[in-house]
């Protein structure tokens, strides 16, 4: 019976390709317009328009990248292109390495079958390496796009969204100089490329130090102790210490205040084991379980056949994901281990591929399936602004965490007019995670968060000045006591109430008040 090449061969790749990036970029670049700033967002959009050698909370690279927009006063959907450029250059790096045929293989072979080739799907033919490996390349940009989170971080420029991009970067970099048989066969070029990458990295993000550490590893493992001896190396390493000399300095002057913060930060709070069981049954529903599920497959794979070169290369996802992993003992983040996750997906996609060829699809498809169901939710809530007719007063909407991303743009400019009208030092808020979208919507008055906590704002704005006026503002959905204890404001007389509407209904209210006298108590 002749075989139907339709069942061996799969479709035109480039077609197929292109169909996902253009499906991500719609989504993208239609929320990117659509929403207003979230908090992060809006805090590392104000580091451009304060530049500085680096900042409190993070690395300096995340406002400086967005610098010229924000002088040239960009509306957010076109800040927005910058982070959805970047999901789109780490979907293409993804793309690349899955199909390399340099990459080492993880994979659950069929007994007697080589691990350089498939198997079809009903027949027993042999399917072509170079056209699994396109296939698994397919597979890693759509593993990317049906992932929420990575969603987020295609809208919301992050420091994870640069990191992203840089440790594929650094991952096909190392990848491509270990083919070399001595390390002496390293082009200079190449050992500089190293070193821009690993400081551009140390710009975004101080956890890319797990991506300088996962470099300095594979080059051990591929090249033994010689590449200690090497300069190209040592120079490499000096590129990156020149290029994120700023931070270092930044802390210099600053009592090293950035560096001590993220330490406790990283920590979090006490270290309690549900929190760290809590932290995987996150992982499964944030980058979804296909992803989550061939990862872990693939590293046990290469433990179990010892393939040391793939587990080498796969230092990329491990030691950022364990050192995440444990610190959300103590309290974490989701999105902190996306730069892990995309070191992770060409393995997980090559797996995949495999299991394709060879008829395991069924359950393939299922979980395409509900992470593209939950995607879909996810976006519908996003556009609604939560539940469709669940309002402000309604018991699931009063705290409706979709809310968070309308209103504040109307709430920023009431405000500002409100200082204007009756003549105040600025504006104030209770925290800083309200304080962020102040500032940014109520440009150029001064915020003050009145809590005790030193950040950001203290080093921007200051201390409220004694004996000040301002306006306070109250949303409704993290809602705060009027600031009139002992030591705070003499009155707070309320001025007005702002509803925000979306879809036909109320989401949240903005409360404000002219509060005078500040008596100087957190």
């Amino acid at each position: 019976m002749p075989t139907n090449p339709a069942k061996i061969v799969p479709p035109p790749l480039s077609a197929s390709l292109m169909g996902l990036l253009v499906l991500g970029g719609l989504i993208h670049v239609g929320f990117g317009f659509l929403l207003g700033f979230s908090v992060d967002e809006a805090h590392y959009a104000l580091y451009a328009t304060k530049l500085d050698f680096s900042y409190f909370d993070h690395p300096p690279l995340v406002g400086w990248i967005q610098w010229p927009l924000v002088a040239l006063q960009a509306p957010i959907g076109v800040l927005r292109l910058i982070p959805e450029a970047l999901w789109l250059l780490s979907s293409l790096l993804a793309w690349q390495l899955a199909r390399d045929p340099a990459l080492p293989v993880l994979l659950r072979m069929p007994k007697g079958v080589s691990s350089n080739a498939g198997v079809g799907p009903a027949t027993g033919d042999q399917v072509e390496p170079a056209q699994q490996r396109e296939l698994a390349g397919l597979w890693a940009v759509g593993l990317i796009l049906i992932s929420p989170v990575l969603h987020v971080l295609a809208v919301g420029l992050l420091p994870d969204t640069l990191l992203m991009a840089l440790t594929l970067g650094l991952m096909k970099l190392t990848l491509h100089v270990c083919q070399n048989n001595t390390i002496k066969q390293i082009r200079l070029q190449h050992w500089l490329l190293l070193g821009l990458l690993l400081g551009l990295a140390g710009l975004s993000k101080y956890t890319a130090i797990f991506s300088a550490l996962a470099v300095t590893l594979v080059l051990l493992w591929h090249f033994g102790l010689a590449a200690l001896k090497c300069l190209g190396l040592w120079l490499a390493m000096a590129v990156a210490m020149v290029i994120v000399t700023p931070v270092v300095y930044w802390n210099f002057t600053h009592n090293w205040i950035s560096f001590v913060y993220q330490i406790h930060h990283g920590s979090g709070g006490d270290w309690q084991f549900k929190r760290f069981l809590l932290f995987f049954l996150i992982q499964l529903g944030a980058y979804g379980p296909l992803l989550v599920g061939a990862s872990a497959m693939a590293l046990w794979l290469g433990v179990r056949q010892r393939q040391a070169k793939g587990l080498a290369m796969m230092l990329f996802f491990f030691i950022p994901f364990v050192v995440t992993a444990y610190l959300a003992g103590g309290g974490g983040l989701p999105h902190w281990t996306a730069p892990a996750w995309l070191a992770a997906s060409p393995f997980a996609a090559r797996l995949i591929a495999q299991d394709w060829a060879n008829g395991r699809r069924r359950f393939i498809k299922l979980l395409v399936v509900v992470q593209a169901l939950v995607c879909s939710l996810a976006f519908t809530l996003l556009f609604f602004g939560g539940l469709p007719g669940v309002t402000a007063q309604d018991k699931w909407g009063k705290q409706n965490p979709f809310a968070d991303l309308w209103g504040w743009d109307q709430a920023g400019s009431v405000a500002r007019d409100l200082a204007v009208k009756l003549d105040v030092a600025g504006i104030s808020i209770s925290n800083w995670t309200l304080a962020s979208r102040m500032a940014w919507y109520a440009q150029p008055l001064a915020i003050y968060v009145l809590d005790d906590r030193f950040d950001q704002f203290d080093i921007w704005f200051g201390q409220i000045p004694r004996n000040s006026d301002t306006i306070f503002v109250n949303w409704s959905q993290m809602k705060f006591d009027l600031p009139l204890k002992s030591g705070q404001f003499k009155s707070c007389d309320f001025i007005e109430t702002l509803p925000i509407a979306r879809a036909g209904r109320e989401i949240s209210t903005f409360d404000f008040y002219h509060c005078k006298s500040w008596g100087g108590r957190p």
